[in-house]
């Protein structure tokens, strides 16, 4: 909802969707931002989550390109919520540093397969890998351009190869 409509989500709203009563919500997170925040780590614990799922699920490359789709797909929706991020941030709050932290984990650890299974270049570090994401995010922030990104997912992901 927060990346439909950002900051003016009603929180009676957010309730009725949880299934919870107006003061339950009111009870379990004091203001608008600290809702938005857990919804925002729920989110990334969730992305995160699926690495070692897809692990169990698919050769280690194909669980690598897989989550990086979930990737793309996760932060295409949240830049409805950029903007409250950019509040809690503003107000002392650090919605990014633990989601920065899980991301580059679940990288490194569906690269880590990668590379015992020898499928991919060694010579890209899992932060490499993260900083190509950021930036092909970046591209998908307009919903024309997410073809675009797509093509960029697969060029960064082929170029990841071994042998190429």
């Amino acid at each position: 909802m927060f990346g439909e409509e950002g900051l003016d989500t009603h929180l009676e709203r957010i309730a009725k969707e949880a299934g919870v009563g107006s003061a339950t919500l009111y009870r379990n997170f004091a203001t608008r931002e600290a809702l938005i925040e857990a919804v925002y780590r729920n989110e990334v614990a969730q992305l995160c989550d699926a690495a070692p799922e897809l692990l169990q699920e698919k050769p280690p490359y194909e669980a690598l390109r897989a989550w990086t789709r979930l990737f793309l797909d996760y932060v295409t929706t949240k830049f409805g919520m950029a903007e409250a991020l950019r509040a809690i941030a503003a107000t002392g709050g650090n919605p990014y540093g633990h989601s920065r932290d899980m991301i580059q984990a679940a990288i490194t650890d569906l690269m880590g397969a990668c590379a015992a299974a020898g499928t991919i270049r060694t010579d890209i570090s899992p932060t490499d890998m993260g900083a190509a994401l950021e930036g092909i995010a970046l591209t998908s922030a307009n919903p024309e351009h997410r073809e675009r990104a797509e093509r960029l997912l697969d060029l960064t992901l082929d170029g990841l190869k071994a042998g190429s």
